[in-house]
Order: C-alpha cells, then structure tokens, then sequence
C-alpha cells in the first residue's frame, strides 16, 4: 500500500467529540509505541544482552536527538502537504524501520546496526509527532483538546504499559527457551506488526479538517526564521524555556537507571527481578497506575483549569520517586511490595506529566496563534533536550554512586525545576471545560 503525502483528497468533514474517539486514542497509541521502542524497551532489551549501564544511558540518550532537533524541519509539515498524509507515511516507515531492526538482532554487528536503525526510527517517529501533534490542534477546538489531553496521554501510556509490560513479560517467557538475541527479535518483530496494522487504521479513519492542507507556500527561508522568531517572542520565554528544560530533570535519570536496577543482582544494589517480573511490575503494575494518572490530571484541569492545578501536579510529579530510594535502601523480594511502589510513583508521574503536556498546549498557542504546529514541535525538542542530556551522564553518576546514593540524587535534581515552576505565569480559565 502506498502514501503519499498528500493523503487522499476527500472532501473536507467537520470533526466532532464523538468521531474523535475514533482515532485520537489509537493515533496517540501509535505515537507512544516506536518512542518506547527506542527509549525505554532499548534499555531492557541491552541490558539482557549484556551491554553496561554507562553505555546504555549514554547511547540510548544520543536516541533522543531526533525529538530534540525536530524543530528544524516542523515548519516543513507545516508548509508542505497535507498532516494527514505525513502521519500514514511516517506510521508505515515505522513500522518497516522496527521490522529490519528485529532482522538485525541475530547478526554479527547487531548493537551498532540496531542502534543506527533504531536513530532512523526516531526521526520517522519525530516527524510523526509533528504532524500528529498539529493534526490533533487542528481537528479539535480549545475545549476538545482539553478534554482529549487525559486521552491522548492515557492512550499514549497504554502503548507502554503494552510494550514495557507485554512484551517485556513475553521477552522474559521466550529467554528462557532460546537464544536472547532470537527471543527479542521475536518481540520486535510482533511490535512491528502492532504498527503496521495501526497504520492501516488510520488510513480509513483520520478525518480531513478543513484547514488542513491550506498552507500557504513561502520562500522557505524566510518562512523558516518567521517561525521561530515567532516563537522566541512568546511572553515570558526565558521562563518557559527554563520550564520545558529543568521540569522532567528527574525523570530523565531516572528512566535509563530504573530497569538496570531492577534487574541487577543484590550484591550489586538492585533487587535482582527477572525480565518478565520488570514486565510486570514496571510495564504492567507500574504503567497502569501511571495511566490512571493520566486519566486523573486530564479530569482535574478539564474541571479546575491548568492555573489552579499547576502546583499541585507539578509536586505530585516530583515527590513519589522517593519510592525508588526506599526501594533500593530496603532491597524487598516481594514483588506485592515492589509493584506498589512502583505503582505510587508511577501514579505521581502520570499526574504531574498531564499538566506539562497541558503547558505545552498553551506555549503554542499562546503569542499570535500562528504556526501552532510549528511551536508546538519546538517546545517539544526542548523538552527532549532536557531528557537527553541528563540521561547521557545518569549512567556514569550511577556507576560510581551506587543505586541509593544515585536516587538521593535525583530526589534533589527536583529543587531546580520547582523553583522555575515558581515563575510560570498561566491564564486563568486555560484548559477549563
């Protein structure tokens, strides 16, 4: 089946609530999985192939550069085609990217040809995003993107319950009946399968808003730098900035460190789980409580508004990784005890992540209200700076602080983003229902 970028030219339709629970719950699926295939299952699958916690924090990170320089090409899915037709092509090169990366495994060279064919499939992914991302601003008004933001993230986060639980927990089952490189290049090759078909979902049941399609073809230079002085003239930009780098500082080490100390033995300072127990525990107990949060802090500022909720997110988010200190202190066997705390962290984190989602909303829109797909993009490769960066280090850190020490760490790496949250200046009435 072939796509183009300009999709299939049907008569525009109008979008309502009811047809967009038709696609914005499998469109943000989609987005969630080839970006936990690349940053989060990666992390997994090297560890049980025997490459070290410094090395997996520091290439896994270099995966994140796609997300972080996508603002240099998001004013192409603005001027050029249709976002339609850029979502169904990057859905099916995704898909063919993560069926040469599970051909790769079994080979000689397989960590630096997956680690290149996984950097493809992250700027396939990236520009995905874009468009989905400005697809979703153009097809919903301000109330329905509120009303969908719990969505969309639940969605997205029920893509990792299903690739760091399911397939983590199938992964675990097939170790222990071959070879591992063969066992995950099974799990990867289902994951593409996933993709493919959702990709052929989506090119029956995407709508055509009117506005999509209607942009306007410039010198692309000079439209280029419109777009981003645009975006660096938004009100109170050095805050915001600030915001979108400092606010998920914590998360960034702690989401490359979380499953080697899972798996790593005792006597090393993890609690020594099988794999399919991390799928478990982390990929099923964990990501479904962080989905609950998801749903939780999309209701809370549908009624409150972000202004009012802000604060309250932002410290829920941060707080609960206290779990994983007392964890890696007390070094329980039971999985009931380790699930639940993992569980309360999680939880937090689904919570405090749908109000950044929610502030990211407001960047782009906020200014003019031009080119929102554009600054959207570019809030977004901020946001993927401040995940790279610290994630590069975080396994170094942990190597020579050991897991408790490092988590005392990261509990204080929260200090700078509550001070710039401090300073974020929100309107009244945004997101309220």
């Amino acid at each position: 089946m072939s796509v183009s970028i300009e999709g299939l030219q049907a008569a525009p339709e109008t979008v309502t609530s009811r047809a967009a629970w038709g696609w914005v719950p499998s469109l943000y699926f989609f987005q969630g999985v080839p970006y936990v295939m690349v940053m989060t299952l990666s992390v997994v699958m090297y560890k049980r192939l025997g490459v070290s916690n410094a090395d997996i924090a520091l290439w896994t990170s270099w995966l994140y550069l796609p997300w972080v320089i996508k603002p240099l090409w998001s004013p192409l899915v603005d001027m050029f085609g249709v976002k339609r037709g850029w979502i169904l092509l990057m859905q099916f090169l995704t898909g063919l990217g993560l069926v040469l990366v599970a051909l790769a495994l079994p080979g000689p060279q397989w960590f630096h040809l997956s680690l290149a064919l996984f950097w493809l499939m992250a700027f396939a992914s990236a520009t995905h995003d874009i468009a989905a991302d400005g697809f979703y601003l153009l097809a919903l008004n301000s109330h329905e993107q509120a009303t969908f933001v719990g969505v969309r993230s639940t969605f997205y986060r029920l893509a990792s319950v299903g690739m760091q639980g399911g397939l983590v927990f199938l992964a675990g089952l097939l170790e222990r009946q071959q070879e591992s490189h063969t066992a995950w290049a099974i799990v990867l090759g289902l994951a593409a399968v996933v993709l493919l078909v959702l990709a052929g979902w989506h090119s029956f049941v995407l709508p055509r808003p009117v506005e999509d399609g209607h942009a306007i073809r410039r010198a692309l230079l000079r439209d280029f730098t419109t777009v981003f002085a645009a975006f660096f003239r938004k009100p109170d930009i050095a805050v915001v900035l600030g915001y979108l780098l400092l606010n998920r500082l914590p998360e960034a080490q702690l989401l490359k460190l979380a499953t080697p100390f899972l798996l790593d033995p005792v006597e090393k300072g993890g609690l020594g789980l099988r794999t399919e127990q991390v799928g478990v525990t982390y990929g099923g107990v964990g990501l479904t409580a962080l989905t609950l949060g998801g749903l939780l802090g999309g209701f809370a500022i549908g009624r409150w508004g972000l202004k009012r909720t802000f604060w309250p997110l932002t410290l829920v988010m941060h707080v609960p990784n206290l779990a994983f200190l007392l964890l890696a202190w007390a070094q329980p066997t039971s999985l009931t005890v380790i699930s639940s705390a993992l569980a309360v962290e999680q939880l937090g984190y689904g919570l405090g992540f749908t109000a950044y989602v929610m502030f990211l909303l407001l960047v782009a829109e906020s200014g003019d209200g031009t080119r929102k797909t554009a600054h959207y993009a570019i809030g977004t490769g901020f946001m993927a700076l401040g995940m790279m960066l610290p994630g590069m280090w975080s396994g170094w850190l942990q190597q020579r602080l050991g897991y408790t020490d490092f988590f005392v760490w990261v509990l204080v790496s929260a200090l700078p983003s509550l001070a710039i949250a401090a300073l974020v200046s929100i309107p009244s009435d945004f997101g309220r229902r």
